[in-house]
């Protein structure tokens, strides 16, 4: 009879996904100002020396938490191409508006705003992983957009990335009415009328 060998891989990638599942369990039960890492550890079941060996700060795993909750679509990040631009970017700003209502973004969302403003390591990490990519992609479905004659040729392409976003984190940051599909689509709208040819 042979004894297996415990494999220390697979009982840190079981400790890590527990912390980050009470994470954001703990960030929506007491909200991010009340949230320790004493409580996270507890809660996962590991000490505090555990998250800190992965962790610099409460913020970073939170953010950390944030992404793995949306692990399958940051896994393969793109953006749908059917050759119709309108269609193409409902469905993109649909999600990411629905995503922005749920209670564990809209906690940790808000608290992770507030921190990369003083936490420059976290700033980084958040331009790296998350937005940087997602502003890429869907830049580059307004390129392909611009070959297939949809957006004008000296439309700034960067600059109009910004005009999908900026309103919708605007409208959620500051509390101004309901992110629905309504409002999603009509933001598409007016961006697609002002970048057509």
């Amino acid at each position: 009879m042979t004894s297996k060998t415990p494999d220390p891989a697979r009982r840190s990638e079981r400790s890590r996904q527990a912390i980050l599942t009470a994470a954001a369990e703990l960030t929506i039960e007491l909200g991010y100002a009340k949230l320790t890492i004493e409580a996270i550890a507890a809660r996962a079941g590991v000490g505090k020396q555990t998250i800190y060996r992965w962790w610099p700060s409460k913020g970073a795993v939170v953010f950390d938490a944030l992404l793995a909750t949306n692990a399958d679509e940051a896994g393969s990040l793109a953006l749908p191409d059917t050759g119709d631009l309108a269609a193409d970017l409902r469905v993109l700003l649909r999600g990411t508006a629905e995503e922005m209502s749920t209670p564990f973004y809209d906690q940790a969302g808000r608290a992770l705003t507030a921190e990369v403003l003083t936490d420059r390591q976290l700033l980084g990490e958040y331009k790296e992983r998350l937005l940087g990519p997602l502003l890429a992609v869907t830049e580059e479905r307004l390129r392909s957009a611009r070959a297939a004659g949809q957006v004008a040729e000296d439309a700034d392409l960067a600059l109009a990335v910004e005009l999908l976003y900026g309103p919708l984190y605007y409208r959620w940051l500051h509390g101004l009415g309901p992110l629905d599909q309504g409002y999603a689509d009509g933001l598409v709208e007016q961006v697609v009328r002002a970048l057509r040819p």
